[in-house]
């Protein structure tokens, strides 16, 4: 017998091979001949490049190839089809450097030690350029330019706007005005980026790398070296996370490709943890100022949004950010009028990319802990005024997002009843012997859609193929990169037609073996989109094979066929079937030995500009302040979450307790600390995230919305709990210590700076920080 996998616990189908060992990353690899690349980084900030001399590398013993900005193709890239008029970078810095870290060449030789040894023969004469180093310093007259081509250093601008925002204020009764500033962070990903590149006698080129974006890289790869897109193959092997930092195409995949056919070897590149933390993408450090109106009783009459995302030396994936904060902005709350203006700014800092909740942890940050501020002046319990004001079905944000689905408010009735909130939140700020109780919630897109994507294939395409021994192989190019996709993708096919799991076998992240149309593992969109073309696909194969049983036992194809339990047989009469592999057989005899295949495919239409559907949900974080020390410990974390129906409880557990992992970071204790640009916590023994130990007693319960749009009902799970952590934790010390926090993250150094009413130390900005978004040419 088959047990139904959907909604069980099902452990991860690749938990056998990473707990032992076995699976294999893009650096376990190896090819005969293969040489090891390593990069040559700038030093320097800003500069440009007066002389460049690698004759001593090149002639060093084992080294086969050393590479230039002017021996690759002058193609830049960037954001992609998202935003093509963005895209600003090239592998190999030309004429000037913009940021400590930046490629400047590329070795090639037959051991790793050999191409560092070159590395440090390569001689580059740098004529130093003023450099910037924070938003007032890019933005200010006269600042040194990065980018000739935006002379200001803002290079794109978005605007959202609906209602009418100064009737809304001059109807409101209390109105506010804060500034937040929030810190760049690292993906801290365990395995740092590699790629191995391998070319055949055409030139056609194999790239193996940890990426979530196969097919992005391939066209993105394929237009910087003038190839065709299927003149490039990107596998994708296991990969030891990602978080939204390796969706890119990144110059060692290029130097890999290009090393590789002007060889004729296989050619691989592994960064370094001081690489990746020094010069890898992080999340956008924002300075955000939000203005607020009310009525006494809370209800919502406005808000005016404005937001300056700092993204280091070149764009990346700022264009969609800066877009992208605005929306969840707007998200969770009824706002009769809003107006969001965003500004994405130069400075010399390494680039700024996209990362776990992309956009919404810092825009979340500021509305969050501005409700909170609010409940406080108004007198009003924080989750009765977020009651007040929740989104409901239905409800728009005009022109960019339609909510469909929503169990907020459920979410915040379970989350208050969970924490024990109206009894534990009644003593005031201070007041608990520095234990404290703080709300925070979050929504998050299913799936990003952005219909200015500009792709001939499906959001999402998946092929299944039934075999006559029982077995079934699923064709896919959505990415698992440690979310566990690839088991819920099979529980979605074992459902569909009522077969075990252990049946399946699956091919995915492959340009060369699996269907086109797979965007990638980001914008929590795999579930939802490939899990509907994995569903569509299926359904093909159930509909084949259950005509040709309706047909040998005189059934009622529609109402009177089932696949369940391994068999294919009448709903009514159990006795009335015939075993699945039976079916797949009867099926291919009947034509001519035509193979059973599904193809389905997924491209959500008419739903907004952003997303299919949202999540929602509400966290309550318990702290204890040692007001001695200023250490924070989160000691429990309730989350009541809105991720449709349950596919696998026990996934969406581990979803919410990594993002809670990653928030408690955030708020606390990560940062990427510069100096004069260079980052000068490079190391995990410097970098502080959250350990193990450090982790809270977690809560987690799932509030059920079927949701039409999603396979079975699912909605995302894998980023939104993380907006709603750090507000939370904010909230917690403010009730446990009476310090309100507007800047991230709260260090013990910055609280007992605050409690001492230093705020020069503890980082907080008054409200008279500039955060005012040029209006320039339109960009983007």
């Amino acid at each position: 017998m088959t047990s139904r996998p959907i909604g069980k616990d099902v452990p991860r189908v690749d938990g056998w091979a990473k707990a032992t060992g076995s699976a294999l990353y893009t650096d376990d690899l190896s090819l005969p001949g293969m040489l090891h690349g390593a990069l040559l980084r700038s030093p320097v900030p800003h500069a440009r490049i007066a002389h460049l001399d690698t004759r001593r590398a090149a002639a060093l013993p084992g080294v086969k190839a050393v590479v230039v900005g002017s021996d690759l193709p002058a193609v830049r890239y960037g954001n992609w089809r998202l935003v093509p008029t963005t895209q600003d970078e090239l592998a190999l810095a030309r004429d000037k450097v913009r940021f400590v870290g930046d490629e400047v060449a590329a070795v090639a030789a037959v051991d790793r030690d050999t191409a560092e040894e070159a590395l440090a023969l390569i001689r580059v004469e740098y004529e130093p350029l003023p450099a910037v180093f924070d938003l007032d310093a890019a933005m200010a007259a006269g600042a040194p330019v990065l980018h000739e081509a935006t002379p200001d250093n803002v290079s794109v601008t978005r605007k959202i706007a609906f209602g009418d925002l100064e009737a809304g204020f001059g109807a409101s009764d209390y109105v506010r005005e804060d500034t937040f500033t929030v810190q760049a962070v690292s993906h801290a990903y365990l395995e740092p980026c590699a790629t191995l590149a391998q070319a055949d006698d055409l030139g056609r080129i194999t790239l193996t790398t940890s990426t979530q974006t196969p097919y992005i890289v391939q066209c993105l790869l394929a237009s910087t070296l003038g190839l065709r897109e299927n003149e490039v193959r990107v596998v994708k092997p296991a990969v030891g996370g990602g978080f939204g930092g390796k969706m890119e195409l990144r110059p060692w995949d290029v130097c890999a490709a290009f090393i590789a056919r002007r060889t004729g070897k296989p050619v691989k590149f592994t960064l370094s943890r001081e690489e990746e933390l020094a010069t890898g993408r992080r999340r956008h450090p924002m300075r955000l100022r939000s203005r607020v109106g009310f009525k006494r009783d809370g209800t919502l009459m406005a808000k005016d949004f404005q937001v300056l995302l700092e993204g280091g030396a070149y764009n990346s994936m700022g264009p969609t950010a800066t877009f992208l904060v605005g929306n969840f902005g707007a998200m969770l709350y009824r706002y009769p009028a809003y107006r969001y203006a965003g500004a994405h700014v130069y400075t010399n800092h390494a680039p700024a990319g996209a990362m776990r909740g992309f956009g919404a942890p810092q825009a979340l940050f500021a509305t969050e802990t501005q409700m909170n501020m609010a409940a406080e002046a108004l007198g009003i319990d924080p989750i009765e005024l977020r009651l007040k004001n929740a989104m409901r079905p239905g409800d728009e944000i005009p022109d960019v997002a339609t909510v469909g689905t929503c169990g907020f408010s459920e979410c915040l009735e379970r989350v208050a009843e969970m924490s024990g909130w109206r009894e534990k939140r009644s003593q005031g700020p201070g007041k608990g012997g520095g234990k404290g109780l703080g709300i925070g919630c979050y929504s998050f897109i299913t799936g990003g859609v952005f219909n200015w994507f500009n792709t001939p294939y499906p959001f999402s395409a998946a092929e299944v193929r039934a075999y006559a021994d029982g077995t079934v192989h699923l064709l896919t190019m959505a990415s698992d990169i440690g979310q566990g996709s690839d088991t819920v993708l099979q529980q979605i096919l074992a459902e569909e037609l009522g077969i075990r799991m252990q049946d399946i076998h699956m091919t995915a992240g492959d340009t060369a073996m699996t269907p086109k149309g797979d965007l990638g593992t980001w914008g929590s969109r795999v579930t939802l989109m490939a899990g509907n073309a994995v569903l569509e696909a299926a359904r093909q194969v159930k509909e084949e094979l259950a005509r040709m049983v309706s047909l040998r036992f005189d059934l009622n194809v529609v109402q009177e066929v089932e696949l369940k339990d391994g068999m294919v047989r009448s709903k009514f009469r159990p006795d009335r079937g015939i075993p699945f592999a039976e079916a797949v057989a009867m099926a291919q005899k009947a034509n001519r030995g035509k193979p059973v295949i599904g193809r389905g495919t997924y491209t959500p239409r008419d739903m907004g500009l952003v997303t299919p559907t949202f999540s929602f949900g509400a966290q309550v974080a318990e702290v204890d302040v040692d007001r001695e020390t200023g250490v924070t410990r989160v000691t429990k974390v309730y989350t009541a979450h809105d991720c449709g129906t349950v596919l696998n409880p026990m996934a969406v557990d581990g979803q919410v307790h990594g993002c809670i992992q990653m928030g408690m970071g955030y708020a606390l204790s990560e940062e990427l600390v510069m100096r004069d640009g260079k980052t000068v916590n490079a190391s995990f023994l410097d970098y502080k995230m959250p350990g193990a130990l450090d982790m809270p007693e977690c809560e987690a319960v799932c509030v059920e919305t079927h949701d039409p749009r999603g396979p079975f009902g699912a909605k995302e799970t894998g980023e939104g709990p993380i907006s709603a952590t750090a507000p939370a934790i904010a909230d917690a010390v403010w009730h446990a210590s009476g310090h309100r926090a507007t800047a991230l993250p709260i260090t013990a150094e910055k609280l007992l700076a605050a409690l001492d009413g230093d705020d020069s130390v503890a980082g907080e900005r008054r409200a008279e920080a500039s955060c005012a978004v040029p209006d320039p040419r339109p960009r983007g």
